[in-house]
């Protein structure tokens, strides 16, 4: 009897004992969620009141209406009858307000720059580009003439001296004069010049004519609205960007498997990109380069059809050539213009040459390897992956080598294209 009452006791006692360690343990691990949790809170909301200040671009954008300074087709709808309102902030930086917004019962995309506003307390080291808030050219005397004059000169300068350049600049005189009088007002001027210096608008003219990137809607000032893009990444979906850091890169690439499209939709969204890539190849108003090559400045429509979702991501030749022009360097990393435009370092000169190391189609093939391969048909994957590889691999001056470039270019999107023609893909 003794025995089993000891042996019972000895049974009991770890249990008694581990009891309280577990509730220890559950309790510090439901303490470190609640506090995980309210650190991204914290930093989630700290971050968005920098970030997301529309109420500060419409504020500066209606009073300069209100006296008279800008004009635009969206001012009276912004400032009066309040029908363009901002809804949810999409901005990455607080220089560069973007907005899902509402017009006339649609949906749209609001953009704004208010550099110089916030100024004081964002960036104190940010070059001020005072013609974009102060609206200060063209100046009262103007000629219509002159203004045409200073239009192509800043075409030229930014774009090259293409011989298209006449006809953008007819273009651009007709999207200003915005009451349809056939003249065109100093506010309307002054807004049209204010909105040429942003980069992306820019971009948005001179390629209006290719049905890859969103539609130019209306402007105010330098406030600009667009057509939302339902799906603006590749894979359908982004992890909210606080959440990122957090997870590790295995776990992104699962969650983008999940909800990518099925792969026939997939192949018709690349071929979509493809054919970007050709219409930015020596375009009508010449060469661009997408200089971050990544899949959430890329997305695609309802009927699967790829939309470039961020321009500002894009540059002209002129842009890349003005910064590399005299740049110090001691390898090809110093001449990189935003996150992957490089060009070649002149390690006798120390300076940065004019050529980009990589043309725009091996880093999208770099991008499309991932996206393409998986869940790719048996039948063509080892093709594909090949064709892929030989696509990578592209390097130097894309205009020494167009036919070679051309040639891979065509040659992936004619296996893209026989394995989904003439199915309900296409």
């Amino acid at each position: 009897g003794l025995d089993s009452s000891l042996n019972g006791t000895w049974v009991q006692t770890p249990c008694a004992n581990r009891l309280p360690g577990i509730k220890v343990k559950y309790l510090f691990l439901a303490w470190l969620g609640i506090f995980v949790g309210s650190w991204v809170v914290y930093i989630h909301y700290s971050s968005y009141s920098e970030l997301c200040r529309g109420h500060v671009c419409q504020m500066i954008i209606c009073d300069q209406y209100k006296k008279g300074i800008i004009s635009g087709s969206t001012c009276k709808d912004l400032c009066e009858a309040h029908t363009l309102v901002f809804q949810q902030c999409l901005s990455s930086s607080p220089t560069q307000q973007v907005y899902r917004g509402r017009w006339m019962e649609k949906e749209v995309i609001i953009k704004c720059g208010i550099e110089d506003a916030l100024k004081a307390d964002s960036n104190p080291d940010s070059v001020p580009r005072k013609d974009l808030v102060l609206f200060d050219k063209p100046t009262r005397g103007t000629s219509m003439d002159e203004f045409r004059e200073m239009l192509l000169n800043f075409l030229k300068a930014n774009l090259g001296d293409q011989t298209s350049l006449a006809a953008l600049v007819n273009r651009i005189i007709t999207m200003a004069d915005v009451n349809r009088d056939g003249k065109v007002s100093l506010a309307e001027a002054k807004s049209i010049w204010a909105l040429l210096h942003l980069n992306e608008f820019l971009l948005m003219l001179s390629l209006h004519e290719k049905e890859h990137t969103s539609k130019l809607l209306g402007h105010c000032g330098d406030l600009y609205v667009t057509e939302k893009i339902p799906h603006n990444s590749l894979y359908g979906t982004n992890v909210p960007h606080f959440f990122q850091p957090l997870l590790p890169s295995a776990i992104h690439r699962i969650i983008h498997q999940w909800f990518a499209p099925a792969w026939p939709r997939r192949a018709k969204i690349a071929i979509g990109l493809l054919e970007f890539v050709e219409e930015i190849f020596h375009g009508t108003y010449g060469n661009f380069y997408i200089c971050e090559t990544s899949f959430k400045n890329v997305g695609y429509n309802d009927k699967y059809d790829f939309k470039m979702v961020n321009l500002r991501k894009v540059a002209t030749e002129m842009t890349i050539r003005g910064f590399l022009k005299g740049r110090h360097c001691e390898q090809n990393v110093d001449c990189t213009y935003g996150k992957d435009c490089m060009a070649t370092c002149d390690k006798l000169m120390k300076q940065c040459k004019g050529d980009m190391v990589q043309p725009n189609l091996a880093k999208v093939c770099g991008l499309l390897q991932d996206y393409l391969l998986y869940g790719a048909p048996s039948d063509l994957k080892e093709e594909l992956q090949k064709q892929l590889q030989t696509c990578m691999t592209l390097s130097g001056l894309a205009s020494q080598m167009e036919v070679h470039h051309s040639l891979v270019l065509n040659n992936l999107k004619t296996l893209l294209w026989k394995k989904i023609s003439n199915t309900k893909y296409s």
